[in-house]
């Protein structure tokens, strides 16, 4: 979702990739049509793990900055990057996937986290050139 944000909210500016602590694939419904609402297209998106960013060659040392959304990726993300020069911060979210238990409390759980993410992105790196919600 934060990886989709980002480029809807500032296009090629910057090189944006979403990682994870472990490979899910599949992106979640939820995030897909929360996303969807913004004009956000992520129904093609793949998320990936650390382990999978650097077996196929990326160094997470070449990136300004690991934005983590959990405890656990930020604990990752300063292991694998402590022999570099990376900022490694944490934006503590509310977790939508364990909250609500019909579809529309589930959305609504989907958008408040969608909306942190995008208000710390617009604070971080201002509102872009597309932003519009």
């Amino acid at each position: 979702m934060a990886e989709g944000l980002m480029k809807h909210l500032h296009g090629q500016r910057a090189y944006v990739q979403s990682a994870g602590v472990r490979n899910d694939m599949e992106i979640d419904g939820f995030s897909v049509a929360v996303c969807r609402e913004l004009g956000i297209e992520l129904s093609r998106h793949r998320s990936r793990s650390f382990q999978e960013m650097q077996d196929w060659g990326d160094d997470l040392g070449q990136f300004d900055l690991i934005v983590a959304l959990s405890p656990a990726s930020q604990r990752l993300a300063l292991e694998l990057t402590r022999q570099s020069h990376v900022e490694v911060v944490y934006w503590p979210i509310t977790d939508p996937t364990a909250i609500g238990e019909s579809r529309e409390s589930k959305l609504a759980a989907y958008r408040q986290a969608r909306d942190q993410i995008r208000a710390r992105i617009v604070d971080r790196f201002g509102p872009g050139t597309r932003d519009q919600a």
